[in-house]
């Protein structure tokens, strides 16, 4: 995909609105203190357990963008506040106050043993979830979004938190990648490791940007193992994939029709993956891919694909790279395709209409999938 001159001048200038306004909001990034419990009301607000697998190195309370080769583990209790705004985090600022922030009320640190044991309390319908972030991420930037999304999605169960070692900078976009594909290694360690489990029947990899990056080489490596096994337990789910659009079918091409089908959530203006397209010379990006195009059609039904636009739904970020976050209701709903729930197809390219809370041609949503919208 070659730009034209005056794209080239549009994306120099998101490039510079973007930069300025990470600058601004770097100043009010979250600390580590926020990772420090806090005294809650337990009668006043919602509470989720949440687990944590990193491959971070410990940076006082809190965890660094450096690699660690062992990675550790801990368990966060996060209270919801009774105001909670989906899809809104509601960052502590002064003194914590759990009426009206997102707290941790206790956490504590597991050995690996400790940690499966955990992890092996599947929901109801005996899932398990891992969320993966993306790029430009801190740990505790992860943990307060997975919370947030389990509060809005009403997920039970523990979530399990994967957080690989970004930067947590805008310019760290090099180093980021590098960071994911090292970490390949202890993601397919702990998929493989919660697939085991008897109780676990399906395994929900959630992963956002250079997050859904990873999942496919995790995928991939589960592939070239021989780990059908595993694969056929997991249901993925990548909203807006950071990843070349060659690279995507050449991951897809060694794993295959996964049994269930991985689901997309692309956009086309989303504003970041146009600059990291720009960044890597003009190749496209899976999570800007056009449902309107012929050949995405084509290959959402050759490697067994749901891809669905969600360009309609607003983006808190201002760039429309964090659209997910608004859709926390939506990823379980698909991950119970098949089980007679909702009417999802197996594969296929739709548009999500968020006005009409549908997804069009051929199949549509009751409104309750995005109850609230």
């Amino acid at each position: 995909m070659q730009y034209s001159v005056l794209t080239r001048r549009w994306i120099s200038a998101a490039i510079i609105a973007i930069v300025s306004a990470q600058l601004v909001a770097c100043a009010n990034r979250p600390s580590a203190s926020v990772l420090d419990p806090v005294a809650v009301n337990p009668a006043s607000s919602r509470q989720l357990t949440v687990l944590t697998a990193t491959n971070r190195s410990r940076d006082g309370d809190g965890y660094s963008s450096r690699r660690n080769a062992d990675p550790a583990f801990e368990t966060f209790t996060v209270a919801i506040p009774p105001s909670h705004r989906p899809p809104k985090i509601e960052w502590p600022v002064g003194r914590p106050d759990a009426s009206t922030d997102m707290v941790v009320s206790e956490r504590r640190s597991l050995d690996q043993k400790q940690f499966l044991a955990l992890a092996d309390a599947p929901n109801k319908d005996g899932a398990v979830g891992i969320f993966v972030h993306g790029y430009n991420y801190t740990f505790q930037e992860g943990l307060y979004r997975l919370a947030q999304v389990a509060a809005d999605s009403k997920t039970d169960g523990r979530p399990v938190l994967f957080s690989w070692p970004s930067q947590g900078s805008l310019a760290g976009y090099l180093a980021d990648r590098d960071a994911a594909l090292a970490s390949r290694d202890t993601l397919v360690w702990l998929v493989k490791s919660m697939a085991a489990k008897r109780d676990v029947k399906r395994v929900i990899l959630f992963g956002h940007s250079i997050g859904g990056f990873l999942i496919m080489e995790t995928l991939r490596q589960l592939k070239l193992e021989g780990r059908g096994d595993v694969l056929d337990k997991l249901v993925v789910v990548l909203a807006a994939p950071d990843i070349d659009d060659d690279l995507f079918r050449s991951q897809l091409e060694v794993v295959g029709r996964m049994r269930t089908p991985i689901t997309l959530f692309v956009s086309k203006d989303d504003k970041a993956l146009k600059i990291s397209s720009f960044i890597s010379g003009e190749k496209p990006r899976a999570g800007s891919l056009n449902v309107d195009s012929p050949s995405v059609r084509d290959a959402a039904l050759r490697y067994g694909l749901r891809i669905i636009d969600i360009s309609s739904v607003k983006a808190a970020d201002g760039v429309g790279h964090d659209r997910y976050a608004n859709l926390a209701q939506l990823g379980p709903q698909l991950a119970q395709a098949g089980g007679g729930a909702v009417s999802v197809p197996e594969a296929g390219a739709f548009v999500f209409d968020v006005a009409a809370s549908v997804i069009s041609s051929p199949f549509r949503l009751a409104g309750a999938v995005v109850g609230g919208r």
